[in-house]
């Protein structure tokens, strides 16, 4: 299992015209359906005078949470080729829309594949696609002598400090790379 991902670090803008239909494509990092819901929903709102408005997504690091929506386009001719491409740069937690203005003239099946295909093969090109790692939260709890024990620890594998509490009973919250969570829980535990 690794526990490393790819994703995009912030938005881009792509486009694609063909027999004077126009694709804008817009690539967000999103982290819930609900950003998802929002984000269409301002496309809609801003865009409602195209004809489409097309999307794909993939959440979650494991990649299993995404869905594809053709809006009116015959069936898996926009949403498929957006996702297409999310896997195909082997991305997650990104939402892609393209927005269609229609153009007068039918581009066929095919036609419009390729063409919602390259719209969002160009959003993808122009955002900032970066690698981060799978995270998992440690919270411990000591008492104030064993202060000095749990910060070399902390200095030795170097999670993030998240929050901390010193008082009579004290509490750090770290976080770590998922695959050395494990090492960092039993050196704590061993200070028991």
């Amino acid at each position: 299992m690794t526990d490393e991902y790819k994703t995009i670090a912030a938005g881009g803008e792509g486009y694609y015209t063909e027999k004077r239909s126009k694709f804008l494509a817009f690539a967000h990092h999103v982290e819930s359906t609900d950003e998802v819901k929002e984000l269409i929903a301002g496309y809609r709102k801003k865009y409602y005078d195209a004809r489409h408005v097309c999307y794909a997504y993939m959440l979650g690091a494991g990649r299993a949470e995404f869905r594809a929506n053709d809006d009116g386009e015959p069936s898996s001719t926009a949403g498929k080729p957006i996702l297409g491409q999310i896997n195909s740069n082997e991305l997650t937690d990104v939402l892609i829309v393209v927005v269609r203005y229609y153009g007068g003239v039918n581009l066929g099946t095919s036609g419009l594949i390729v063409a919602y295909r390259e719209a969002a093969a160009d959003a993808i090109a122009h955002a900032e696609v970066v690698t981060r790692q799978v995270e998992e939260d440690i919270v411990y709890s000591f008492s104030y002598p064993q202060m000095n024990d749990v910060m070399r620890i902390v200095k030795d594998m170097q999670p993030r400090v998240v929050s901390q509490t010193f008082d009579n009973t004290c509490e750090i919250r770290l976080r770590i790379r998922q695959s050395e969570a494990e090492t960092l829980r039993q050196k704590l535990n061993k200070l028991l």
